[in-house]
């Protein structure tokens, strides 16, 4: 009982990081949804815009013309993800980057399946651009998996130098 109590309280600190994430997440699209149209845009600076852009898809709007069933197949993997990085969580809580790392997917991905079941669609609003070339819009979700995923090739590259 004692090692699942500690093993628990070891699952906390990466939960709040998750929760973190999903919150802000949550509360800038929230503040995009009040403030912008959809297709708005607002310049920031000459390399970046705010927009109001719905993605049915995923990453690059990876299948958005499909018939609407890719929603509910995103909302399941997205649900997955997160029971399989919770397991992981439990069981490497200890390894600080590698649970750094799994927290902010995991946030990023429940913030964004948050916003497939209230909307039907994830809502991007950050656009990156350079001389006429457009980096797909995104969320904060979506840094938070992204940096998530540079922390695990961090932490894969450190185990690796270690054991060489």
């Amino acid at each position: 009982m004692a090692s699942s109590s500690l093993r628990s309280s070891s699952l906390l600190p990466w939960l709040a990081i998750a929760a973190l994430v999903i919150v802000a997440d949550q509360f800038t699209k929230t503040l995009i949804l009040g403030w912008f149209q959809l297709g708005d845009s607002r310049t920031v600076a000459s390399f970046f815009n705010l927009v109001r852009v719905h993605n049915t898809g995923a990453a690059f709007s990876f299948l958005a013309g499909a018939s609407g069933w890719q929603r509910w197949f995103f909302v399941g993997l997205g649900a997955a993800a997160a029971v399989f990085i919770v397991w992981l969580l439990r069981s490497h809580g200890g390894q600080r980057l590698f649970a750094t790392a799994l927290a902010l997917i995991l946030g990023g991905a429940l913030g964004n399946v948050v916003d497939r079941l209230l909307h039907g669609y994830v809502v991007d609003f950050i656009q990156v651009h350079y001389g006429g070339w457009y980096f797909p819009s995104f969320n904060v979700a979506d840094s938070a998996i992204t940096i998530g995923a540079a922390l695990l090739i961090l932490d894969e590259l450190r185990r690796v130098r270690r054991s060489g």
